[in-house]
Formats: structure tokens, C-alpha cells, sequence
């Protein structure tokens, strides 16, 4: 079973989903594409494994928000292809304050053609932030590709020294 919370975060109202074992989920709000009652996620309430990592989260994105940390240490569990896994772990690499381009990932990853595919699987991210896929950007340097909003993906980039405040 999934349970989830509301977090309220400087880029907007946050949906954290998390199992008794991992975190799943981080969704910006408003999301059309979340059916709670046909996903069977109940809000969390406490007392249950999922609710610690729930609250845990809560405070290392309220600490990330704070500029008190920038490294999460939560447990991940996102479900996906090989292929996507393997993106989503290349994008943990990528430390906080710099940037790479989806082409620079796709060398990272040991096939530089696989842009596109690394953009997909980017794009699929279930645990944005904290899975930092706002760190990459098109081979111009321009801000492409967030699902969240490219004013999320700026102040998210901003907040880390990559992109001047003045550019919000």
C-alpha cells in the first residue's frame, strides 16, 4: 500500500508517496494525472514504516529548501525499465550547484546517440529534487525539459547557484 502527504515547498505544493520500505514518489502539484481513489493511496496518518519515510523526506526537502543540506539520504525505490533505472541512478551523480546536457548524460551512460531516450527517461522521473533531473539542460544551455514547469526547473537552479535569481 502507498500512502502519501502534502508538503508545502518554495516551488509549490509537493505530493511525497512513499511504501513501507521507499520513498516512490514526488509529484508537483496540481497533478491531473494523480486518481488517488484509483491508485488506492490513503493519506498518511502516522505510526506506520511509510510515514517515517514520509516525515524524513518532509525534512531533508524542508533542509534542501533551507540551504541547509544538499545531499538527500532517503530510501529510493522508483519502478522502471533497466534502461530508466540506469538514467535515474546517473542522475544522483550529478552534484548540487552544476549542470551537464542530456547529451554529456548520454555519454556518461556509454552511448552518446541515447539523447533522446535519456530525455525520456529523464522526463519519466518519479522523484524529482531529490533525483535531480532539473540538473539537466539542453547542449545550449537552456532550461528544456522539466516536468514540473520550467519556473520550477529555474528556481530550482537558482536556488543551487547554477542560474542567476535575476533570470526567474
Amino acid at each position: 500500500m502507498l500512502l502519501y502527504d502534502i508538503m508545502t515547498s518554495p516551488v509549490g505544493d509537493l505530493m511525497l508517496v512513499a511504501n513501507d520500505t521507499h520513498l516512490t514518489g514526488v509529484r508537483f502539484l496540481p497533478d491531473p494525472n494523480v486518481d488517488l481513489a484509483a491508485r488506492g493511496w490513503q493519506r498518511a496518518n502516522g505510526g506506520t514504516p511509510a510515514d517515517a519515510i514520509l516525515e524524513g523526506t518532509r525534512k531533508q526537502l524542508a533542509d534542501y529548501f533551507d540551504g541547509r543540506t544538499t545531499i538527500f539520504d532517503l530510501p529510493l525505490g522508483a519502478t522502471g525499465t533497466p534502461f530508466q533505472t540506469q538514467v535515474w541512478q546517473a542522475l544522483r551523480g550529478i552534484p548540487f550547484g552544476e549542470t551537464i546536457s542530456y547529451g554529456e548524460l548520454a555519454r556518461r551512460l556509454g552511448d552518446p546517440k541515447a539523447m533522446r531516450a535519456v530525455g525520456a527517461a529523464n522526463g519519466r522521473n518519479p522523484i524529482p529534487i531529490i533525483v535531480p533531473c532539473h540538473r539537466v539542460i539542453g547542449a545550449n544551455g537552456s532550461l528544456i525539459g522539466f516536468g514540473g514547469g520550467l519556473e520550477r526547473k529555474r528556481w530550482l537552479l537558482a536556488h543551487e547557484g547554477v542560474v542567476p535569481a535575476t533570470a526567474l
